[in-house]
């Protein structure tokens, strides 16, 4: 189910390679800043847009950085709302990114 304002997310696509897309979505987590941001956004049941800057000790503009590669990784999604944009994290994605890791830790090796 999806927070209030935001859509439903885009749809993850079956056919992409795994390891691709594993390293893509852990590149996107790859900074303190972006972990901090998509924890912020799992807390929460509405999406938020502004409150995201109050949460970091970063420049609005560093925050919108972090955001578009989150956002360009599939991990969180938002809607124009006026002159915000409101993010939610795609928590269907998340388990998709835990699926992968725990695939890392399975492998059996000849």
């Amino acid at each position: 189910m999806s927070p209030k304002c935001c859509p439903a997310p885009p749809p993850i696509d079956p056919a992409a390679d795994p390891d691709e897309t594993l390293a893509r979505l852990a590149k996107a987590l790859a900074h303190p800043a972006r972990v901090k941001i998509l924890r912020f956004l799992l807390e929460r049941e509405d999406c938020m847009a502004g409150g995201i800057v109050q949460e970091l000790p970063l420049a609005q503009s560093t925050v919108s950085q972090h955001l578009k590669v989150l956002r360009e990784a599939g991990l969180i999604y938002g809607e124009v709302d006026g002159t915000r944009i409101c993010y939610c994290a795609d928590r269907e994605r998340i388990e998709q990114l835990g699926a992968l890791l725990t695939g890392l830790t399975t492998l059996s090796y000849a």
